[in-house]
Order: C-alpha cells, then structure tokens, then sequence
C-alpha cells in the first residue's frame, strides 16, 4: 500500500474517531465536525509524522524520476547522441559505419 493512501486512511481514521468521541457531547453538528477537524489535524501532526514523512519521500522520488524522463525526451526531441545510443546500446537497428 502506497504511503500516500496509508496517511489519507490514518486522516480520515483520526477523524471519525475524535467524531465518535464527541458524539454525545451537547454540540451543533457542525460545530462537532469542526472541532473534529480541528483536532484530528493537530493528532495527526504528531501521530502520522512516519507515514507523513514516507510520503513526502515518494512524491519527492517520483518527481525526480518525471523530471529525469522529461529531460531524457527534450534531448532525444532536440537530436541529440544519447537517443541514438540509447537504442545501439539495447540491440537496435543503429547505422552500422
């Protein structure tokens, strides 16, 4: 399971819990899901931090991977070498001098 949905999932468990906890208490609904909000945010800050900080580190990878892709296009677009060894090097029908 990716990290992102295990930290959503851990959100949203921390809200309905504080939820469940202020259900009986004498409140607007709405001011009950919004304290709930409010300190099911604050939990998570501290309680999700692993999750939270796995997270981070797999949006970050993932963006270096798109930025890496994206700069391997714009030069095999632009004519540059490294396209061209690229398919000698995996078996391709180079131009054999």
């Amino acid at each position: 399971m990716s990290a992102a949905v295990k930290y959503t999932l851990g959100r949203i468990g921390l809200f309905v819990v504080v939820l469940a906890a202020l259900w009986f208490v004498e409140l607007n609904l709405f001011i009950k899901l919004m304290v709930a909000l409010i300190f099911s945010a604050a939990l998570s800050f501290f309680l999700l931090r692993p999750w939270r900080e796995e997270m981070a580190e797999e949006m970050a990878a993932a963006a270096e991977r798109r930025r890496a892709e994206k700069e391997r296009l714009r030069s095999a677009l632009a004519g540059e070498d490294d396209a061209g060894t690229d398919s000698a090097e995996q078996g391709g029908d180079a131009p054999k001098s």
